[in-house]
């Protein structure tokens, strides 16, 4: 039997680290101001936003959205329902394996993980799975 050493995610050089939170910073801010370009510039054409929550019985309930509703949403100014003075994130980790990386990101009003990969464009946002806390 032959053993091989798993590849491991990595925490990312600081240019990079920069270049992923630059365009976490567009999805946040750019769904916060309803920036529909900022946002669209943040994510894959292919996203895929899947929201795990509970309805008012307690039963899991799935929410899925894409890219095109994600900047339909934007453009509408849905993130400027949030209070101004609560419109905040934290990205609280990012690990990077080559051309792909995640991140945690605590935000008002939701925790979101995210993949992300590095195209010809720079890092966008492929999947999103989130929950409000």
């Amino acid at each position: 039997m032959t053993t091989a050493t798993p590849a491991r995610a990595s925490d990312p050089a600081p240019a990079v680290q920069e270049a992923i939170e630059a365009t976490i910073a567009d999805y946040y801010l750019g769904w916060y101001d309803g920036d529909a370009d900022r946002m669209a510039r943040a994510l894959h054409p292919r996203l895929a936003k899947r929201g795990w929550l509970r309805d008012t019985s307690g039963i899991p309930a799935f929410d899925g959205d894409d890219f095109t509703a994600m900047v339909e949403y934007t453009r509408r100014g849905q993130g400027r329902t949030t209070d101004p003075d609560r419109r905040r994130y934290e990205v609280r980790a990012v690990e990077v394996y080559d051309d792909i990386a995640s991140a945690c990101v605590y935000a008002v009003p939701y925790v979101d993980y995210l993949h992300l990969v590095r195209t010809d464009d720079g890092w966008r946002i492929m999947n999103a799975l989130w929950r409000k806390p």
